[in-house]
C-alpha cells in the first residue's frame, strides 16, 4: 500500500472513531444551525487562536475542542491534513471547550493558553494530542506533566507559571466555552464553516464543504 493510501485509510479510520465516540458519548440530536444574529461575534473573537489565515476571508473553519477528548484526538490528524491541503486558502480557528467530565481538560487548556503568551500555542496544542494517552482519563492533576511540556518547549517557566495560574487565563477559556454553548455546542469536537455547523462522517465531507465555500 502506498504512503498516500495509508494516510487516506488512517484518516478514514480516525473519522470513524470520531463518529462512533460522539454517538456513544453524547447521543444527542443534531442541533439546528445557530441563528444568524450574533453568530459572527461569538464564532471568532479578535483574540481567538488562528492556526492559519486566508487573506481573502472566503472560508473560516472553527473547531471547539477539548484536549482530553478522545474523539478530538482521533480527528486531530484529519484537521492537520486539512491545514496542509488548504494552507493560505482557509482560516483555521481553535476554540476551547473543556468538558466537565474530563478531570484535566481545563488544566490542559490553561497550559496551552499559557504557552500562547510566549508564541507557542500551536506547539503546545500539538503536544497535548501527542501525549493525551499518558495523562488523559485520569483523576489526578496533570499540572506537573504540563509543566514538563512547557520546559520541553523552552518556555520562560516563571512567565508560564504566572499565566497558568492567572485567573484571567481561566476566564479566557470560559469565554470560549460560553460562546460555544451559545452556538449550540454540547460535545467535542464540533466544527463550523462560515458560521454553519458541520456534521461530517469523513474527511471527504469536510473537504467537500470547504471546496463549496471556496467556489
Amino acid at each position: 500500500m502506498s504512503t498516500n493510501a495509508r494516510i487516506s485509510v488512517g484518516i478514514a479510520v480516525a473519522f470513524a472513531v470520531v463518529v462512533g465516540v460522539l454517538l456513544a458519548v453524547s447521543g444527542r440530536e443534531q442541533e439546528e444551525p445557530a441563528a444568524a444574529a450574533g453568530v459572527s461575534e461569538r464564532m471568532v473573537r479578535p483574540d481567538s487562536h488562528r492556526l492559519g489565515t486566508a487573506a481573502d476571508g472566503k472560508a473560516t473553519f472553527v473547531e471547539f475542542l477539548d484536549f482530553e477528548c478522545e474523539a478530538c484526538r482521533a480527528a486531530f490528524p484529519a484537521v492537520e491534513q486539512l491545514r496542509k491541503d488548504y494552507a493560505g486558502r482557509v482560516t483555521f480557528v481553535v476554540r476551547y471547550f473543556p468538558l466537565p467530565g474530563h478531570f484535566n481538560a481545563e488544566r490542559a487548556a490553561r497550559a496551552v493558553e499559557a504557552a500562547s503568551k510566549q508564541g507557542k500555542f500551536e506547539q503546545m496544542y500539538q503536544k497535548m494530542y501527542a501525549t493525551q494517552a499518558e495523562w488523559g482519563e485520569q483523576q489526578v492533576p496533570a499540572d506537573d506533566r504540563f509543566r514538563g511540556f512547557a520546559k520541553e518547549l523552552g518556555l520562560d517557566m516563571a512567565a508560564w507559571e504566572k499565566a497558568y495560574n492567572d485567573p484571567a487565563t481561566l476566564e479566557r477559556i470560559k469565554k470560549d466555552a460560553a460562546d460555544g454553548q451559545a452556538l449550540g455546542v454540547s460535545g467535542t469536537p464540533t466544527f463550523f464553516l462560515n458560521g454553519a455547523k458541520l456534521e461530517p462522517e469523513s474527511i471527504e465531507d469536510l473537504k467537500a464543504s470547504i471546496d463549496a465555500a471556496l467556489e
